[in-house]
């Protein structure tokens, strides 16, 4: 690893929040009548109030399958899991939950919330295609802080939705955001547990 990507980990790493004060964060600055993030207007307002009640719904409701929480209180390496995000993003908003979750089931995995316009240097270590596509993942050795793996800002299922929308359709619009919205509240949380475990155990020496 290069000094200066080491140094712009370490750096996020101080600024970094733990799941409940992210949420917290969220909460606080809503009732200010502000979101996270360098924009602030009614749809970021109106975004990120939605998306905590989304993420407090899955808090209580969510649930990881007993075979994938099996395999991840098995996993002994020690790892730092950054995640990179804002409150008006509603792909983090079903997907940080359960995130949460699987980093609850190992003593080994500990999560950290990093705020992505407040990292712009982070942020552009680990671009997608081209993209400051969030919710980003890195998994870090935790001793080391190499990275080992990363994942986001979606799961494989809804990445191919995406791309096949943006092939015959140009761009995404409200109609296939209400589809996304869909897959999300019937996956429950599945497929990100079930990827992120794989790239856990993957990743294990």
């Amino acid at each position: 690893m290069e000094v200066t990507e080491r140094t712009t980990i370490q750096e996020a790493l101080k600024d970094a929040y733990t799941y409940d004060d992210y949420i917290q964060l969220v909460e606080e600055l809503l009732d200010k009548g502000k979101s996270t993030g360098n924009t602030q207007n009614d749809d970021m307002l109106n975004y990120s109030s939605l998306n905590l009640k989304r993420m407090q719904r899955w808090n209580k409701k969510g649930k990881i399958d007993e075979e994938l929480q099996a395999r991840i209180g098995k996993a002994e390496r020690q790892m730092t899991w950054i995640v990179l995000t804002e409150g008006w993003c509603g792909d983090a908003s079903h997907t940080l939950p359960f995130i949460n979750k699987l980093s609850e089931l190992s003593e080994n995995i500990h999560l950290k919330v990093v705020l992505r316009d407040d990292h712009d240097d982070l942020m552009n270590m680990f671009l997608t295609n081209g993209s400051k596509s969030i919710p980003k993942l890195i998994a870090l050795d935790h001793e080391t802080h190499e990275v080992l793996f990363t994942w986001g800002p979606r799961a494989e299922e809804p990445t191919q939705m995406v791309r096949d929308y943006k092939a015959e359709h140009g761009t995404i619009d409200a109609d296939f955001k209400e589809q996304l919205q869909k897959w999300y509240n019937k996956d429950k949380g599945r497929s990100v547990a079930s990827e992120l475990t794989h790239l856990v155990e993957e990743h294990q020496s």
